[in-house]
């Protein structure tokens, strides 16, 4: 198997990638803070036009040009971004609202050549929305790249017209969307779009590189490019069972003559793929991408739920209204919904002043954040109870370790025996963490109905006090304890996935993380009762598995 791109080497192939075929592969995803680095690859980008994301409707579809409208006496209106369709490089991609990041994935599905999204990574809160992460192809990340290891990036203008003259005549091997589809699955990946952008890929570098059918490198590369960050690798294999011996050959002369010989399949297999994306990945970031990736594609980001208000925070578009109350009148807002009336409101009033009437006005909205409490519920069950709850304690300190600079709570449940227990209620206060963990103790049945239907109690509590809550179970089998204190593993497991199912139903986010030696098919079914992510960390430790929460928490 031939060597993974080294990091310089992906930046050359992506950009090519993008150049030769950048309506096949939508986009390039750019993780890299602001540096001379950043600089030299932006340059060697395709052109394209600046957005922000506070960018406003009026600027993306077109609207009312207000100066204009105003000087001339008559309607007239602007042409929006999206109207030409012209390569966009989002500025500050990790910061887009939710709406945006849906206007832009439509622009993308219908009309749009591609997008270049660059996320500066300065802040852990925030990341690319889902629904441009799905949609652009490629993906490159400079945070451990150093100057030293960089070349230059030009591309000859005729050495890419060639390649895009070769693009539509390039094949691929027999099987090659079904075998990459296979690797996708493997990966757990959701989305269809993957294997599609990676086969766009794979034609593209093929072109550039002057094959007329994809090589077997050609495919892993594509693959390391398309689809190494939207998933997660396969964990650990299990321990294998015992090879049998094979049955003995057939004798002379009786093989062949009755069966034709097995053809042949023209493919690369999955395991080599597999292998080969797993190569090109650092130890550490496939976790923490993949983490976050699914905790900010079903909560969204930032630090908590999103609060309208009319004070503070991110700027909303501005909403028909009448001021007071606290409700301030948006100027600029109010002259635009004014404007395309005055011809006709000034020939009945017959004067020429500006005419505003009640239906102009227009308040001003605001977006906040509340604050975010992480509830665990952590299975102290069992002889392996203390490693675990030792994880746990030394998670809960570390996290809260990092709350003060943000406005996070944690609060923890511990179950075994027969019920569950508040052993912390939602707190940032070091000491007195450090003082109720010093003696939880452990050992018992495995009550995990009780423990989930604590945290169902705690969290609604806590949205009531205007928190975000995320609970994230710590376990490492099927409860066979039911509510009522009975040891049945049937009726314990009804009960587990009938709160669960309550959990997803209040929109409460969650994350299931097995840290059982073997992945646990059962608490695969409870992640996707839960309609939330499943992190399997075998014997993770506490600087572990605080690294992956605060990754899948987005912050």
């Amino acid at each position: 198997m031939s060597q993974p791109l080294s990091p310089w080497a992906r930046v050359q192939t992506a950009l090519a990638v993008l150049a030769v075929d950048p309506a096949g592969v939508k986009g390039l995803w750019l993780r890299a803070r602001a540096s001379d680095l950043r600089a030299r690859v932006t340059a060697a980008l395709p052109p394209a036009r600046r957005l922000h994301p506070s960018i406003d409707d009026a600027s993306l579809f077109g609207g009312v040009d207000l100066a204009a409208t105003l000087a001339a006496g008559h309607l007239i209106r602007s042409k929006g971004l999206l109207a030409d369709p012209t390569p966009l490089l989002l500025t500050m991609a990790e910061r887009s609202p939710a709406g945006l990041s849906a206007r832009l994935a439509l622009w993308l599905d219908t009309q749009g050549p591609c997008l270049i999204a660059l996320d500066e990574g300065a802040d852990p809160d925030e990341g690319l929305p889902a629904a441009l992460a799905d949609r652009l192809g490629l993906f490159l990340d400079l945070s451990d790249l150093a100057w030293s290891d960089t070349e230059g990036l030009s591309f000859e203008a005729g050495e890419i017209a060639a390649a895009r003259a070769r693009l539509a005549a390039v094949r691929l091997p027999d099987k090659a969307l079904e075998s990459l589809t296979k690797v996708a699955f493997a990966m757990g990946i959701p989305s269809l779009r993957a294997p599609r952008l990676a086969i766009c890929a794979a034609r593209a570098l093929a072109a550039w590189r002057g094959e007329d059918i994809a090589s077997d490198d050609t495919l892993r590369h594509a693959a390391e490019l398309v689809l190494a960050h939207r998933g997660d690798l396969p964990a650990e294999a299990p321990e294998a069972e015992p090879e049998q011996a094979p049955p003995p050959p057939p004798p002379e002369g009786e093989a062949g003559e009755d069966s034709p010989p097995e053809p042949q399949e023209d493919r690369l297999p999955e395991d080599v793929l597999l292998e080969a994306i797993r190569a090109a990945l650092p130890a550490d970031l496939l976790a923490q991408l993949a983490a976050g990736k699914a905790a900010r594609s079903a909560k969204g980001s930032g630090t908590g739920a999103a609060r309208k208000g009319n004070h503070r925070g991110r700027p909303l578009p501005p909403l028909a209204g009448t001021p007071g109350a606290g409700k301030r009148i948006d100027l600029v807002a109010t002259l635009r919904a004014a404007a395309p009336w005055q011809p006709l409101r000034r020939r009945e009033a017959g004067s020429a002043r500006l005419e505003i009437r009640k239906s102009d006005l227009r308040i001003k909205r605001y977006q906040q954040s509340s604050d975010r409490v992480l509830i665990f519920a952590v299975d102290a069950s069992g002889s392996s109870a203390f490693a675990r709850l030792a994880e746990a304690k030394g998670a809960v300190e570390l996290l809260l370790a990092q709350a003060y600079a943000r406005r996070d709570h944690v609060a923890l449940i511990a179950f075994r025996g027969q019920s569950a227990e508040l052993i912390l209620p939602p707190t940032r206060s070091l000491v007195q963490t450090k003082r109720r963990l010093a003696g939880l103790p452990g050992g018992g049945g495995t009550p995990l109905a009780a423990g989930l239907r604590m945290a169902f109690d705690l969290a609604q509590q806590a949205r009531a006090r205007g928190m975000t809550p995320t609970v994230a179970l710590l376990t490492d089998g099927r409860g066979n304890i039911a509510l009522d204190g009975r040891a049945d593993r049937a009726q314990a497991e009804a009960d587990s996935l009938q709160i669960a199912r309550a959990l997803r139903l209040q929109g409460l986010p969650a994350l299931v993380i097995d840290i059982a030696n073997r992945p646990q098919p059962a608490l695969r079914q409870m992640a996707l009762v839960l309609d939330a992510p499943y992190l399997p960390l075998p014997r993770a430790d506490a600087q572990r598995l605080s690294g992956v929460l605060q990754a899948a928490l987005g912050g």
